[in-house]
C-alpha cells in the first residue's frame, strides 16, 4: 500500500447509479451519507477518496433510449448531466464519477471477463430461464413472487440463448467460510444473516455473464457478438475508477481496498456474492466492509414513479437549503433501517432542531453579545461550577461525534452535536443572561456567560461542517472568526480559542422558521390512501378483574425511544403519528393524544414505548406499538393527559422493566 506519508487512507463508494429521468430523495440519500462520512474522514486528517458515478448499460436503456428517438449514449449523456447538477446543488465533494461508458472502464471490463474466461472460471453455455428486465437480473420459478420479479415486483420476461457463466458455485463454501471469518464484511448483521441463509447456505447457481439479444454493452473482446452483462461490468467501476489494469495504477495502489462500500438493501446480494468471488477470482483483496442500508420510504412503499410518490429533492433544496435536505436525511434516518418520509415531518425537523435548537441558540448569542457589549467578545478570568459542566460537555463532544462516524451511527453522531446545543440553550435559561445585563455586577458575569456560549458554538460550527457543509461558514461570520486555525477539528483540543474583542455581528437567520401548514399546501404533499374506517374497540367490563400474573407482566416488552417527527393525522382529531428512533429501529406509532399536544413540543422527548403488541393499522397507516402515557386531574379538576418520559442520558433501545 502506498499512502501519503503521515495519513492513514480512507475509500468509500456508492453503487454506480441506474440513469434514471426522474430523480428523487430517495436516489440522494447514499450518496449524502457517503459524503458526510467522506468529510468526516478527512476533517479527522485522512487521505479519503470518495467514488460515485452511473451505470449506464443495458436492456431497460436501450429501450427508453428508442422511445425517446435518442441513441443510447446520447439519452445517459442528458441523465448524467443532471445527476452531476442535482449532487452538486446537494454539496457532494466525490473525487471521481466514472461513468460505464467510459473508455478507461471499457478496456479494464474486457480484460477482467479474458482473464476469467481464459483460467476456466467464465465459460459458455446456454441460458433458458425468466429475466427482469428493469432489475437485469435472472430468477428461477421458484425465486419468482407472484410471478413476477421477487425485486421490483414488475413481470419477467421467458428468454432462451447462448450465454457466457460465471462458476459462482465453486466458491460458495469459500465464501460462506470468508463471510464467517470476517463478521464485519457484511453490515448490519441482518444483511449478513440474510445472505448466508438465503442465498449461500441453499446454494449457488452458475450467473449468466453476457447477452446476444442487447446490443447496447460492452463487447465481449473475444466473442463480439457477445455483450458483458451488466454485474461483471457494473461491479467492476470500483477498481477500474483507480486504474486497475492500465498503465496507472497509482490510485489502485493508493485506496484498494475500499474500506467501505455503501449499497441500497436492494443490491447487497449483488456487492457481497458476485463482487467478492470475481475479485478472489482474480486473486485481488475484497473490500473491508459492505453496508447495506435501508430505504426512504412513504407509507411504508419505496418511492417510485409508477406509483407517484416520488419527493423532488431540487425542490427541496432550492426553497429550504441543501443543508436541510442533508440534515434531515442524516438525522431522521436510522441508518441500515428503512425511513419514512413526510413534508410535514422534514418541515417540523427544520423548525426544531434547524431553527429552534441551532438557529436561534446563534441568534440569541449573538444578539446579546452585540447588546451588551458593543459586538465585542470579552475573555473571562474564571469559570464558575455551571460554566465548567457546559465546557467539559464541548470538550467530550469531538470525541464522541468521531466514535460515532466510525461505527457508522450518523443520525448519532448529530445527535451529540445537538445535544451540545441543547445543553447551551439549557444554560441561558440557568444563567438567565437578561438579568445579569440590568447591573454592574451582573455585567461581569455575563461577559463569562456569554463567552462560554460563543465558545460552544464554535465548538458545534466546526463539528457540524462534514454534515451540513455551508451551516459553519454562516455560524462563523456572525461570530466573527476569520482564521482557518479556529474552524478546523485540532481547534477543539481546547475551549477558550475565541479571541478576546472579536467582533460578532448578527445576520439573517441560518435557519428561518417555516409555515408547516402553507408549506405543505404549496408541495402538494402525497395523496393519503383510501382506507376503510378502523372498527371500533369494544369496552372492557369496567366490572371485570384485571389482575395478572408476573409472567404475564414479563410478556410485555418496553423500551425507550426518542421522537424523531410527530405530526398530526389528517383527517383525525385525535392521532397524533410519531416516528420514534428506537436504538437499533425506527418505529411509527399512531396516539390518539392530539387534542392534550401539539406535535412539536414532543420532538426529541424520550418516550417509553411497548414495543412487542401487535401491529394495528389506522387511517392506512400500520402503528408499530404503544406509547405510555399518565392520564389525571390536575387542580383545577380537568383531565390532563402526560406523556411517560425518561432522562435524556438513558440511550434510545434502553430496556424498561
Amino acid at each position: 500500500m502506498c499512502n501519503k506519508p503521515g495519513k492513514e487512507k480512507f475509500y468509500i463508494t456508492t453503487p454506480i447509479y441506474y440513469p434514471s429521468d426522474n430523480l428523487h430523495i430517495g436516489h440522494a440519500y447514499t450518496t449524502v451519507i457517503a459524503d458526510a462520512i467522506k468529510r468526516a474522514k478527512v476533517q479527522r486528517g485522512y487521505d479519503a477518496y470518495f467514488l460515485t458515478g452511473t451505470d449506464e448499460h443495458g436492456q431497460k436503456i436501450e429501450r427508453k433510449a428508442l422511445e425517446n428517438g435518442k441513441t443510447p449514449k446520447e439519452y445517459v449523456d442528458g441523465i448524467v448531466a443532471n445527476i452531476k447538477t442535482l449532487w452538486k446543488l446537494l454539496d457532494i465533494s466525490y473525487d471521481d464519477y466514472i461513468r460505464t461508458t467510459d473508455e478507461r472502464h471499457i478496456k479494464v471490463v474486457q480484460a477482467i471477463f479474458k482473464q476469467l474466461y481464459e483460467q476456466g472460471d467464465i465459460y459458455k453455455s446456454e441460458y433458458e430461464g425468466l429475466y427482469c428486465t428493469t432489475c437485469e437480473a435472472f430468477f428461477t420459478e421458484l425465486q419468482l413472487k407472484d410471478g413476477c420479479c421477487p425485486d421490483c415486483g414488475k413481470p419477467v420476461e421467458k428468454t432462451k440463448e447462448e450465454a457466457y457463466f460465471l462458476r459462482l458455485s465453486k466458491y460458495q463454501d469459500w465464501l460462506i467460510d470468508y463471510i464467517e471469518a470476517n463478521p464485519d464484511f457484511i453490515q448490519p448483521v441482518s444483511r449478513k444473516n440474510e445472505m448466508l441463509s438465503n442465498f449461500l447456505k441453499p446454494g449457488l447457481n452458475d450467473l449468466a455473464v453476457s447477452r446476444t439479444s442487447v446490443n447496447w454493452g460492452i463487447p465481449v473482446s473475444f466473442d463480439e457478438k457477445h455483450t458483458v452483462y451488466v454485474w461483471i461490468d457494473a461491479l467492476s467501476n470500483y477498481i477500474s475508477a483507480l486504474g486497475y489494469g492500465s498503465e496507472d495504477t497509482t490510485l489502485y495502489d493508493r485506496y484498494w481496498p475500499a474500506d467501505l462500500q455503501l449499497v441500497g438493501k436492494e443490491i447487497i446480494r449483488f456487492h457481497t456474492i458476485i463482487w467478492p468471488i470475481i475479485l478472489h477470482a482474480l486473486q485481488l483483496p475484497l473490500p473491508k466492509q459492505v453496508f447495506g442500508h435501508g430505504w426512504l420510504v412513504i407509507n411504508g412503499q419505496k418511492m417510485s414513479k409508477s406509483l407517484g410518490n416520488v419527493i423532488d429533492p431540487v425542490v427541496l433544496a432550492n426553497k429550504f437549503s441543501s443543508d436541510a435536505v442533508r440534515y434531515y436525511l442524516l438525522r431522521a434516518v436510522p441508518f441500515g433501517s428503512d425511513g419514512q418520509f413526510t413534508y410535514e415531518s422534514f418541515l417540523t425537523l427544520i423548525n426544531a432542531d434547524l431553527s429552534n435548537t441551532l438557529g436561534n441558540l446563534v441568534s440569541r448569542t449573538v444578539a446579546m453579545i452585540e447588546k451588551y457589549f458593543d459586538a465585542k467578545v470579552q475573555v473571562p478570568n474564571t469559570y464558575l461550577d455551571v460554566d465548567k459542566v457546559l465546557i467539559n460537555l464541548a470538550l467530550a463532544t469531538p470525541a464522541k461525534v468521531t466514535a460515532r462516524v466510525n461505527e457508522l451511527l450518523i443520525p448519532q453522531a448529530l445527535e451529540e452535536i445537538w445535544n451540545l446545543c441543547d445543553h447551551c440553550n439549557k444554560y441561558i435559561d440557568m444563567t438567565e443572561p437578561w438579568v445579569l445585563g440590568k447591573t454592574d455586577e451582573g455585567k461581569e458575569r455575563l461577559k463569562t456567560v456569554l463567552y462560554v456560549l460563543a465558545e460552544s458554538i464554535r465548538f458545534i460550527a466546526v463539528l457540524l461542517a462534514p454534515f451540513l457543509p455551508n451551516t459553519p461558514g454562516k455560524i462563523f461570520t456572525q461570530l466573527g472568526i476569520n482564521e482557518t486555525n479556529t474552524q478546523n477539528l485540532d481547534s477543539l483540543q481546547n475551549f477558550g480559542i475565541l479571541k478576546e474583542d472579536t467582533v460578532v455581528q448578527k445576520g439573517e437567520a441560518i435557519f428561518p422558521r417555516v409555515d408547516i401548514k402553507a408549506e405543505i399546501a404549496q408541495l402538494n404533499p402525497e395523496k393519503k390512501e383510501e382506507t376503510k374506517p378502523s372498527k371500533p374497540e369494544k369496552k372492557q367490563d369496567e366490572n371485570k378483574a384485571n389482575t395478572i400474573g408476573i409472567d404475564d407482566f414479563a410478556k410485555v416488552e418496553m423500551k425507550v425511544g426518542k421522537v424523531i417527527t410527530c405530526e398530526k393525522m389528517e383527517n383525525s382529531d385525535k392521532l397524533l403519528k410519531f416516528v420514534l428512533d428506537m436504538g437499533s429501529e425506527q418505529r411509527t406509532i399512531l396516539s390518539g393524544i392530539a387534542k392534550y399536544y401539539n406535535p412539536q413540543d414532543l420532538v426529541g422527548k424520550h418516550l417509553i414505548v411497548v414495543t412487542n403488541l401487535a401491529p394495528r393499522k389506522m387511517r392506512g397507516v400500520e402503528s408499530q406499538g404503544m406509547i405510555l402515557s399518565a392520564l389525571h386531574m390536575d387542580d383545577n379538576n380537568e383531565e390532563v393527559l402526560t406523556v411517560l418520559t425518561v432522562a435524556d442520558a438513558v440511550k434510545n433501545g434502553a430496556e424498561v422493566g
